[in-house]
């Protein structure tokens, strides 16, 4: 179970960063940086709550999370080059967040437990 607590903790950090550096440095939609950028403050919300193993928060981080998803294969179907790419990044990191956070909360309720 410890296992999953780091794959969706370095999964929410990986998405974190690459938010900033997608709308900041990478490919912004403007040059010199984008406001989009503050799409990842959202994601510092559950970010505590995560790296301590709070169940609460590995239940509803993931639901957050269906947005950068959503996001990300909005772009890659419409953006081209790097932009595309960084949005199929943010797809797969979001998944693997998702579903690490889902199976942990799963295997970490109390009912688990007693077992």
């Amino acid at each position: 179970m410890k296992h999953l607590q780091h794959i969706a903790s370095a999964s929410l950090i990986a998405l974190i960063f690459l938010c900033l550096a997608w709308e900041l440095w990478l490919a912004p939609i403007r040059p010199g940086g984008s406001s989009l950028a503050l799409k990842a403050l959202p994601l510092l919300l559950p970010l505590m709550g995560i790296l301590k193993g709070r169940r609460y928060t590995y239940q509803w981080a993931p639901m957050l999370v269906l947005a950068y998803f959503t996001e990300g294969v909005v772009r890659a179907w419409s953006d081209t080059g790097l932009s595309a790419w960084l949005a199929g990044a943010e797809v797969a990191l979001s998944v693997t967040f998702f579903f690490a956070a889902i199976y942990y909360a799963r295997l970490s309720a109390p009912s688990r437990q007693a077992q």
